[in-house]
């Protein structure tokens, strides 16, 4: 192949001048519409996902602005530059050297190329290979046995072996190595070359295109590096996403079944509840029920949640449920329970907001006493249909020191069934319809057997509609 810079050679013109036009109009407009993109994409730095796709624009750019250099230089051919850019004249021992190339920072100044001949230890290198390399335009060029001395150490064995297999074995070169400019930068540069045989078919020189790809490796690995933060990111919320879920299953109570409370007797309610995940799959929150059997006698029931998602609000969550059931476990009211529990969040050390619905349920005389912390209200179904409970006054928990939960009182009858459920299943821009719908599920309600069945309703009704945070539902059933 001739060389590209030797001036007995001249390269031969590329055919197909309008093919290669076309295709820099293609590659520009390309990259103007990529840079579009770029320049509308708005990323703060913070998220891993942004930084990753910014970076991953900024090395398509890279690679269109060295697709346009490169058609460019095919269309032109290797002496084309105009008189006005180029540098001060070069010599070589073989004679005046190719004019310089455009000023240092544009497009085409990164790519040069360079020929050593063999036979004369002569080497002519183009404008842009002294830009790229960083020497005076008029010094003379490095022979192979000087380019060496511009190499980093560690990258010097690379060379040697590149320029011994290209000249013995008469192999290509196309390596990367890191040169050292006098201004102390190092630039990381891409050689591509040949041999050129002479008359009797032995290696008479060796020509190369040298391409500064320092940029481009940047941002290659800015891309690289934005990827596998990007990747820990998400085996981090991966790993919350898993040691949050086995906390909320480890601590509320099994709900594949009935819940079943170990009464003397017969047991006075049916209960069955379940937590129902968000559509988004890294999405939990802290939403939990509870159903026990106290010391008197009297059934607790309560449900609520706490603001935030993640692991620390699973075990806020957790502590909160340890908290209710000890107080409970006590004998407090469910509106005594409530202030109790606003104190306790009044005095964390993380500040956190919540909601909840307590309640103590009487088996002799089936009265219902219950409070609430600014959470939905319990649902009541009775003879195939159903009502809201008046609710007591009550704040968020968390909101204000000092609040003061009232308390309602409800008889319920044989058959009667009860309805919790956290906020995630009644949101406040649709509060009515939703409510609208679980009031209408009064029927089927009638016709379930267990509990359970009620539960398996609810859910059935929650998988129309997409839930952007967790639900969780507890049943309970008169029977006696």
């Amino acid at each position: 192949m001739p060389s590209p810079v030797s001036a007995d050679r001249p390269a031969a013109q590329p055919s197909g001048r309008d093919s290669v036009e076309a295709l820099i109009s293609q590659a520009r407009r390309l990259k103007d519409e990529v840079d579009a993109v770029r320049r509308n994409t708005r990323s703060d730095g913070a998220a891993p996902e942004g930084r990753w796709q910014r970076a991953l624009y900024d090395l398509a750019l890279h690679h269109l602005d060295d697709l346009d250099a490169h058609l460019a230089q095919l269309r032109d051919g290797p002496t084309s530059v105009s008189p006005a850019q180029a540098g001060p004249a070069r010599t070589s021992a073989s004679g005046p050297a190719p004019p310089a190339g455009p000023t240092c920072g544009s497009l085409l100044s990164r790519v040069g190329s360079a020929e050593w001949n063999l036979l004369t230890d002569e080497a002519t290198w183009s404008g842009e290979l002294y830009q790229i390399l960083g020497r005076d335009p008029a010094g003379p060029a490095l022979t192979l046995d000087d380019l060496p001395s511009l190499i980093l150490d560690e990258d010097r064995p690379r060379l040697t072996a590149m320029v011994t297999d290209c000249l013995v074995d008469g192999k290509p070169i196309d390596g990367e190595f890191r040169v050292v400019r006098p201004d102390s930068c190092v630039r990381t540069v891409h050689m591509m070359g040949e041999p050129v045989l002479g008359p009797d078919g032995g290696t008479a020189s060796m020509w190369a295109v040298l391409r500064d790809v320092s940029a481009l490796r940047r941002s290659q690995r800015c891309v690289r590096e934005t990827s596998e933060s990007l990747q820990r990111h998400r085996r981090q919320e991966q790993t919350e996403h898993r040691i949050t879920a086995e906390l909320q299953e480890a601590v509320l109570p099994p709900w594949r079944g009935p819940l079943r409370l170990l009464h003397q007797g017969a047991p006075a309610l049916d209960l069955a509840a379940r937590r129902l995940p968000a559509a988004a799959r890294a999405s939990i929150g802290g939403d939990w029920y509870d159903a026990l059997e106290l010391p008197d006698g009297q059934t607790m029931l309560g449900v609520g949640s706490l603001t935030g998602q993640g692991v620390a609000v699973a075990s806020g969550m957790a502590m909160l449920l340890g908290a209710v059931r000890g107080m409970a476990m006590s004998g407090a009211e469910p509106g005594e329970l409530l202030t109790m529990l606003n104190q306790l969040f009044d005095t964390s050390v993380q500040p956190a907001l919540g909601s909840a619905v307590c309640c103590r349920y009487r088996a002799e005389n089936r009265t219902l006493l219950w409070a609430q912390a600014a959470h939905p209200v319990p649902l009541l179904y009775r003879n195939g249909t159903g009502h809201m409970l008046s609710p007591p006054d009550g704040v968020l928990l968390g909101a204000t020191s000092g609040a003061g939960y009232g308390q309602a009182m409800a008889t319920l009858q044989p058959g009667d069934l009860l309805l919790l459920h956290t906020e995630g299943l009644v949101t406040a821009h649709d509060q009515p319809t939703a409510v609208g719908r679980l009031l209408d599920m009064a029927p089927r309600f009638s016709a379930a057997r267990t509990a359970q069945e009620c539960v398996r309703a609810v859910v059935e009704e929650l998988s129309k509609t997409r839930r952007a945070d967790d639900v969780c539902v507890l049943v309970a059933r008169v029977t006696s």
